[in-house]
This record gives structure tokens, C-alpha cells and sequence, in this order.
């Protein structure tokens, strides 16, 4: 009976199953993405996780200890320099699991399996998701843009009539003293067309 075993056997013997184990999550740091079964990458997903996280503290124990479990240096150091630095504001679930169906021979339900913080496609639709959408609504919510626009022209055209007024006594004065001598000359040029007349 195999009461309260809650992990998946694989159909291997114990060795078999951890050295399969080891090889697929050394293969899942260096590549990224794994294309497997369902069943193994649930696996794999529960054997990978918890060493990812161990990673996050890079010390010379935890290093021994994520060893003992991978048997693979290069995939160690790959862990421990760049997923872990990838990873650090992640409070679990590393991977992602996408089924893609069937497969032919013998029909298993297949799937790939990728770090998260890796898949740039899934994060760039998600900085587009993220990024705030406009509001459509019925009421005319457009119309705002408009009397924003027709406000800065209004304390545009107060502060040219503001400046136009500082300017205006100075203006006034010009004006005055032009009005002044182009009015003699006007009343010369009317007297002495009176005078042709006559």
C-alpha cells in the first residue's frame, strides 16, 4: 500500500528516478526551457524549486548542498551567478508549466517547462498589459481633453493681455505724442486744399 506517498514514482526504482531528476534540472538552469512530460516536469518542478530557492543565500553550505543534489558544477555556477541574481524578488514559483498536447508515438500529454524570469515574450506582453489603458466611455470622456486645451489658451491669452497692459501706458504715450504731430500737418494739408478750391 502506498498510504500518504504523495510524490510521484515515475515507474523508476528511487536511483533511477533521483539520477533522471538530476539530469533534467541541470538541463532546465543551463537551457532555460525543457520540453518533457507532464508527469515529469510536476516532478521536476517540486525537485527544482526548492533548490532555486537555496540559491538566493550564496554561500559556500548552500552551494555544497544544491551540489549534492545536481552533481553538475556547471550548472551549479550557472544557478548560483545568474538565475539566482534573475530570481531574487521572486518569492516562489520559478517555473511555468505549458501543456502542448499528445504525443505521437504513445500518446503522453507533453509540455514544456521554463523558468519564469527567462520567457522574455510572456514578460514583454506583460509590461503591455501593465501599462495604463485609456478609459472609453459613452459619456464622452475625450471631450476632457479639449477644455484642458481651451484653459491654456485662455491663461495664455491673459498673460499676453497682462503684459500688453504693463506695456500700455508707455504705448499710450507714443501714440499721444504721434497723434499730436500728424494732426498739424493733417489740418495743413485740409487748408490747403480749401485754398485750390477757391
Amino acid at each position: 500500500m502506498r498510504h500518504n506517498k504523495k510524490f510521484n514514482h515515475l515507474g523508476r526504482k528511487t536511483a533511477h528516478r533521483k539520477a533522471m531528476l538530476a539530469n533534467m534540472a541541470c538541463s532546465l538552469i543551463i537551457h532555460k526551457r525543457i520540453t518533457t512530460t507532464v508527469a515529469k516536469a510536476k516532478a521536476l518542478r517540486m525537485y527544482v524549486e526548492p533548490l532555486i530557492t537555496k540559491s538566493k543565500k550564496d554561500s559556500t553550505h548552500s552551494r555544497r548542498v544544491v551540489f549534492s543534489y545536481l552533481q553538475d558544477k556547471e550548472a551549479v555556477s550557472e544557478l548560483f551567478r545568474e538565475v539566482s541574481l534573475k530570481i531574487a524578488d521572486r518569492p516562489g514559483g520559478y517555473t511555468r508549466i505549458l501543456k502542448t498536447g499528445n504525443r505521437l508515438g504513445d500518446n503522453a500529454k507533453m509540455c514544456i517547462i521554463e523558468l519564469v524570469d527567462y520567457n522574455e515574450a510572456m514578460l514583454a506582453a506583460k509590461e503591455e498589459a501593465a501599462a495604463p489603458k485609456k478609459r472609453r466611455s459613452r459619456r464622452g470622456g475625450a471631450k476632457k481633453a479639449a477644455p484642458a486645451a481651451a484653459t491654456e489658451k485662455v491663461v495664455e491669452e491673459a498673460k499676453t493681455e497682462e503684459v500688453a497692459e504693463e506695456k500700455a501706458p508707455e504705448a499710450k504715450a507714443e501714440e499721444a505724442t504721434k497723434e499730436n504731430t500728424e494732426e498739424p500737418k493733417a489740418e495743413k494739408k485740409d487748408s490747403a486744399e480749401e485754398k485750390k478750391e477757391e
